[in-house]
C-alpha cells in the first residue's frame, strides 16, 4: 500500500468524506485530491507532517501512533532512542536510574 492510498483510508476511516478532511484542515480539496491521487511526493512537506499530526500518524512510515502524542512528542522519543540505543549496558542502566531519579522529583514531573 502506498503512503497516499494510507493516507486515503486513515481520512476515510475518521471523516465522512475527503472533501470534509480538506474543508478542516484548511487545505485546497483539489491539492489533497490530486496528491492522494499521484501521490503524496509533491505535496508541501508542512503539509504532510500536518495531516499525519491529526490523522495521528507517524510521518516517517505512515504507522499509526498508538499513544494520544504530537508528532513532535514521537521525533523526541525517536531521537532520544537513537542516542540509547548508542549506549553499552552500563550507560543504558546509568541513564535509566538518572531517569527514575529525576522522575521522582517534583520539579521536573508534568
Amino acid at each position: 500500500m502506498t503512503k497516499a492510498q494510507i493516507l486515503k483510508k486513515e481520512i476515510l476511516l475518521r471523516y465522512k468524506s475527503v472533501r470534509q478532511f480538506a474543508i478542516e484542515m484548511e487545505i485546497p480539496y483539489s491539492t489533497l485530491v490530486t496528491a492522494l491521487d499521484r501521490g503524496i511526493e509533491g505535496m508541501a512537506y508542512g503539509t504532510v507532517i500536518r495531516i499525519c499530526d491529526r490523522l495521528k500518524l507517524n510521518p516517517i512510515d505512515f504507522t499509526s501512533l498508538e499513544r494520544d502524542t504530537t508528532i513532535s512528542e514521537q521525533l523526541l522519543e525517536n531521537r532520544v532512542m537513537q542516542y540509547y540505543i548508542k549506549l553499552n549496558e552500563k550507560g543504558r542502566e546509568k541513564i535509566m536510574e538518572m531517569m527514575e531519579d529525576l522522575s521522582q522529583l517534583k520539579k521536573y514531573k508534568k
